[in-house]
């Protein structure tokens, strides 16, 4: 406490100071009597005396706490080990800012300044699918929340960890007039409570206390969600005595949970005894250990992956990534074993949408469905995340990467040394069927490669070529609008080379998730990597200003089709089916008219920016240059106009 006391002196003496030099300054200035005309005021402000910069006159008071609840407040995010608040400022919460800037002197955690809630929660997604723990949010009061509300559906449907802290005056009687009754609520996290985990509203600091390591316990334990506590103002900024007796709970993380050891032994047998087994992959790796103990099981069976892509779960090049068959294994399959599947009833279905939808099963029916996911654990009921009911043979509800362990136990137990044999041979031709892949797909690549504008697989093959032999991160939900280039040319067998999509496909989610995730990436010196859709730039340009301000490096290549066209297809669709033509499809779907020029927008928020390019041959040496200025500590944006996917 001494040390709290010392800064208070610090911070009494200079309030002190200042209200001394602001009474000096009205004294100064005198009043024009009625009816007569303000005199002009001098072209500069007279210089204040030593003793108007140093007095304390006695008729002003000056209000001083040496500790407020604030303060508190930030000794338990320090104890959680949180490294940055993203925010973009506001009042209901200016207590805990002031704590985190200079009585927690803005470091573990930092404060990030963001131009949108939305921008500082979608900062936190791509930050935690890095770092693989939530970086925390403030957010003011009840136009704050609303304002992140997007990025949390984003974060909740993606299963990922965000902490995030609201103000809020609670007691009418001590809210200014105004403003301040508009931006609080009765129960404020009624707006997202829907789409977090778990929310409380502390009254007091020993339940704050309580509450914000439940709440960070909580959004650990998978399924990992996003978690809201609502901090009231008052309680932010009333003073704490010395004697308060306030002490920082211990955090204690919940063991994942597994799948239990008879389910385990069943999934073993079955799967060991397949001719035509396959594993489905969605979010399996949560941490650097769930792609090495995927690849075990893999090999261990020399059974083909498909990998869905909400992680990095499977090496692309590996010979048994089989992720483009997916439709031809299932079919083939005797048993399907599906690792924290988001949608396993798409898996083994397939959907038509023509003028009536219709599905019909892609699965063999005898084959045997294993599924082991969290989600089991955790259902909500209005908002649909969860996609239709899938009928399979054994459900285990538990952490997916947590019950692999014991699951290549008891396959690698059942394995006899004839069972290897027979498996080393379909290995081989699971092999040779990826290579052929992997050439088809370089072959596939070279067409319209001097088109203009820019083709996908263009654009995704340059930027390839500079960064393969760099320590790179794709931190972007990009692959889907480009043809899945990059994980069909790419290499990526590190766990931090891809982040996966976004959860909710919440529009504006790319551009901050990618710089929350390079923001991740900074310390291990990652070159991180953001191919861009424009569309999703559009919805929060300013987070480029935030990469430049906080010094975050990211190279971003602009996807810049100038247009929304998954929405102009389906709008096309909508055409095709009336009979109407699809020729007036672009109005409502296109950015054109004017173009927007992307380079110049990021050069004027501080970044090194080049474009708009539209001839092949600029692709490469821009995309150099632009490493180059990453690599020096800076943001960089390369603009390509490029062809719809």
């Amino acid at each position: 406490m001494a040390k709290s006391k010392k800064d208070s002196v610090k911070r009494r003496d200079f309030l002190k100071g200042s209200a001394a030099g602001v009474a000096a300054l009205v004294a100064g200035t005198g009043v024009a009597a009625a009816g007569e005309p303000a005199p002009r005021p001098p072209a500069a402000p007279p210089p204040m005396s030593k003793e108007a910069e140093t007095g304390n006159p006695a008729a002003v008071e000056v209000l001083t706490t040496d500790r407020p609840g604030a303060d508190f407040m930030v000794d338990i995010i320090k104890s959680l080990g949180i490294e940055y608040i993203a925010a973009n400022p506001g009042s209901s919460y200016r207590g805990l800012h002031e704590s985190v800037i200079n009585y927690g002197g803005n470091k573990a955690p930092e404060f990030i300044t963001c131009c949108h809630e939305e921008s500082a929660v979608g900062m936190a997604h791509g930050y935690s699918k890095i770092e693989g723990k939530p970086l925390g949010v403030f957010l003011h009061g009840t136009v704050g929340l609303q304002h992140a509300t997007m990025a949390i559906y984003n974060a909740f449907c993606d299963r990922v960890p965000v902490y995030m802290i609201m103000g809020n005056m609670v007691d009418a009687t001590m809210r200014r007039p105004g403003v301040e009754w508009v931006h609080s609520a009765q129960d404020p996290a009624a707006t997202v409570r829907d789409l977090v985990k778990w929310d409380d509203q502390p009254p007091s600091l020993p339940h704050f206390a309580e509450s914000a390591v439940r709440a960070y316990k909580v959004a650990m334990t998978p399924p990992m969600e996003p978690v809201l506590l609502v901090a009231d103002s008052e309680l932010q900024e009333r003073p704490v005595a010395e004697n308060s007796g306030l002490r920082v709970p211990k955090l204690t993380l919940a063991t994942p949970p597994q799948g239990d050891s008879g389910s385990v032994a069943e999934a073993a047998r079955l799967l060991v005894a397949a001719e035509h087994p396959v594993i489905i992959t969605d979010r399996v790796a949560r941490t650097p250990a769930g792609m090495a103990l995927l690849i075990e099981l893999a090999e261990a069976l020399q059974a083909p992956v498909v990998d869905q892509g909400g992680r990095m779960n499977f090496p692309s090049r590996h010979p048994l990534n089989q992720s483009g068959r997916s439709d031809a294994l299932v079919r083939e399959a005797d048993v399907i074993l599906g690792l924290e599947v988001t949608d396993f009833w798409g898996t083994v279905n397939s959907f038509r949408e023509q003028l009536h939808r219709s599905s019909a099963p892609i699965a063999n029916p005898k084959a045997k469905l294993i599924s082991i996911t969290a989600n089991d654990l955790y259902l909500k009921n209005n908002y649909q995340d969860f996609q239709r009911y899938t009928e399979v043979d054994l459900a285990m509800a538990a952490d997916a990467e947590a019950t692999l362990p014991s699951l290549i136990e008891a396959v690698k137990h059942l394995l006899t040394d004839d069972r290897k044999r027979a498996l080393q041979d379909r290995g081989a031709k699971l092999a040779a069927a990826q290579q052929k892949a992997l050439e088809q797909a370089r072959t596939d690549a070279t067409y319209a490669w001097d088109a203009s504008p820019v083709s996908t697989a263009r654009l995704c093959a340059e930027l390839w070529a500079q960064i393969k032999d760099k320590d790179w991160s794709l931190v972007s939900d990009v692959t889907p609008w480009v043809s899945n280039w990059p994980r069909r040319l790419w290499a990526f067998d590190k766990h931090y080379q891809f982040i996966g999509g976004a959860g909710g496909h919440g529009i504006g989610y790319g551009a901050p998730a990618a710089v929350g995730a390079a923001l991740a990436n900074r310390k291990y010196g990652r070159l991180s990597v953001n191919i861009q859709c424009d569309g999703d730039l559009m919805y929060a340009p300013g987070i480029l200003w935030t990469s430049a301000h906080n010094g975050i490096p990211l190279l971003s290549i602009m996807h810049n089709n100038r247009g929304y066209h998954q929405e102009l297809m389906h709008v096309q669709r909508m055409a095709d089916r009336h009979n109407r033509g699809i020729t007036r499809a672009n109005i409502g779907t296109t950015l054109i008219g004017p173009n927007i020029d992307y380079a110049r927008l990021a050069q004027s928020m501080g970044l090194h920016a080049e474009g708009p390019i539209t001839d092949p041959k600029d692709l490469g040496p821009a995309i150099r240059r632009a490493i180059e200025a990453v690599e020096r500590g800076e943001p960089a944006l390369v603009d390509v106009v490029t062809q719809p996917r």
